[in-house]
């Protein structure tokens, strides 16, 4: 008489410890696969608001107004700028609008465009503005600008991070941005 044959315990022990391994390795692989894609999509969504921020920047200064009846002076100090612009509306248009640029609750603020204050820069442990008042080789850069009739020539704007994971603490950015012809 032949004898059934089946799985021995030994068989089967063997195949439940594959099968959790395999489980075990995919789980593994799918968590590192949607935490990649989180960081992906956080670090994307710093770079694309970095991005933002120095186009409204360039905008509002390209468009400095300063020297006409109910525009305001232009009042830059060593650690925050005011002065007035002209910004584009969510209709389209260019309407008037005084801002201030300075440092908030460790992050980089524009005052000014909207009820709102806009965020443009976070993880920021100071703020340094300095002001170019001609063109010109030898011309040199001055901490403070005030005057009610002319702005600077150009505003360069330096950042010191405090580390956010992604600079390094104390790492400093520098923006030049050029006042356009209005001012």
């Amino acid at each position: 008489m032949r004898r059934a044959r089946g799985f021995t315990l030994i068989e089967v022990m063997v195949a439940l410890s594959l099968g959790a391994l395999l489980v075990l390795i995919a789980h593994r692989i799918f968590t590192g696969v949607t935490e990649g894609s989180a960081r992906l999509a956080t670090a994307r969504a710093a770079l694309d608001r970095e991005a933002n921020a120095r186009r409204i920047l360039a905008a509002v200064v390209g468009s400095i107004d300063v020297g006409r009846p109910g525009t305001g002076d232009f009042d830059g100090k060593p650690h925050g700028v005011t002065f007035s612009t002209w910004y584009q509306s969510p209709a389209g248009w260019l309407e008037p609008r005084r801002v201030t640029l300075a440092l908030g609750a460790e992050s980089l603020v524009l005052t000014g465009l909207d009820e709102e204050p806009v965020r443009l820069a976070d993880s920021v442990a100071a703020l340094d503005l300095d002001y170019l008042l001609d063109y010109g080789v030898r011309e040199a850069w001055v901490r403070a600008w005030s005057s009610t009739v002319s702005a600077p020539v150009a505003v360069r704007v330096r950042i010191r991070r405090t580390g956010d994971g992604r600079r390094e603490t104390g790492g400093v950015d520098t923006l030049l941005l050029i006042v356009g012809t209005r001012g």
